[in-house]
């Protein structure tokens, strides 16, 4: 027997809705990583991006456990001297809610070109409606 090498242009995507409410942060960004690098498909390659594209709605009612809410920092700088900034989980969720997911699972996807081209193929909401539906995407329960 051969060893199986797919393709570039064998890959099949497929679109997922997952609905991120009462979802806690991490389980989620982890199972969304999955599905962007391609994982959970029999033609994962690593050096290729085997991927699904990935919708997420109702983003602002993620929960966290612990004291994260208070404790949980994300780390802006603007290059300039004395340009940091720190921000509370907090802040952030009331401020731009999507970013909080998109920085959690941004973290768990290669950090090369191919990372940058998995992470464009995640659609972020924080609303129950999405502008998607031509591509009739299916309705994904976590956990799966």
């Amino acid at each position: 027997m051969k060893t199986y090498a797919v393709k570039a242009s064998e890959i099949d995507r497929s679109w997922w809705v997952v609905d991120a409410t009462d979802q806690t942060l991490g389980r989620l960004a982890t199972r969304i990583a999955t599905l962007l690098e391609g994982k959970h498909k029999p033609i994962y390659s690593p050096h290729l991006d085997t991927g699904d594209h990935v919708v997420v709605v109702n983003v602002e009612k993620i929960k966290v456990t612990g004291k994260k809410q208070e404790k949980k920092k994300y780390f802006t700088h603007s290059m300039y001297p004395g340009g940091v900034t720190w921000t509370s989980y907090r802040e952030m969720n009331e401020a731009k809610p999507e970013r909080v997911l998109f920085l959690a699972v941004r973290g768990m996807l290669p950090k090369n070109s191919l990372g940058r081209a998995m992470i464009k193929k995640l659609k972020i909401y924080s609303g129950p409606e999405h502008p998607h539906t031509a591509q009739s995407p299916t309705s994904l329960t976590l956990p799966y």
